[in-house]
């Protein structure tokens, strides 16, 4: 495995940032995944903790070093924390990895997270070399899905009990944004 380095400059659009993880984010962290949306359809624990959001936020630097997942703070223009978002399940040899995110409940519905995911998938083929971005969500999670496709990711389809969350097995829909659908979109 390799290190993943950190966009540089650090991917902005002028409104919404991404940066590393600060142990200051903390409380933030913690009061954004109360809501019970985001352990729902994540793999947050459903009891989460300011214990596991300094864990979370410790780990995020081995994490990079290690070429296993790139975890980023999605924050407004006066470093605020709107939400989290991160590169994972990283497949060097074939050139490809998974996109993950959480929006906190006030930043929702305000085209945040389809932004934020759209500049760090862009940016994952163009500075990484990836070839492919996966996303997948839970069938039930439309809001997830929607994001998904207003980041301009392709509904490939259904995957049949493909991974275990919270001890149960589920239906993931696959979505995936590919460097030639950048080519072909003209899309910086």
């Amino acid at each position: 495995m390799r290190s993943i380095p950190l966009p540089d400059p650090p991917l902005t659009d002028g409104e919404i940032s991404l940066r590393p993880w600060e142990r200051r984010d903390v409380p933030a962290v913690a009061a954004a995944c109360q809501d019970p949306e985001i352990p729902r359809w994540t793999v947050v624990p459903h009891d989460y903790t300011e214990r596991h959001a300094r864990d979370f936020i410790a780990g995020t630097g081995t994490d990079i070093a290690a070429g296993r997942e790139l975890a980023l703070a999605i924050v407004d223009t006066d470093d605020r924390v709107l939400g989290a978002l991160g590169l994972s399940n990283f497949d060097w040899p074939d050139l490809k990895a998974e996109i993950g995110y959480w929006m906190a409940a006030e930043s929702r519905r305000r085209g945040i997270g389809a932004r934020a995911t759209r500049m760090v998938a862009l940016w994952a083929i163009s500075a990484l070399g990836l070839e492919r971005i996966e996303l997948l969500a839970n069938p039930k999670n439309e809001a997830s899905q929607r994001l998904a496709e207003r980041a301009g990711f392709t509904r490939e389809g259904t995957l049949r009990r493909y991974r275990r969350r919270h001890g149960v097995r589920e239906d993931l829909v696959m979505f995936s944004l590919l460097a030639e659908d950048i080519a072909e979109d003209g899309a910086p």
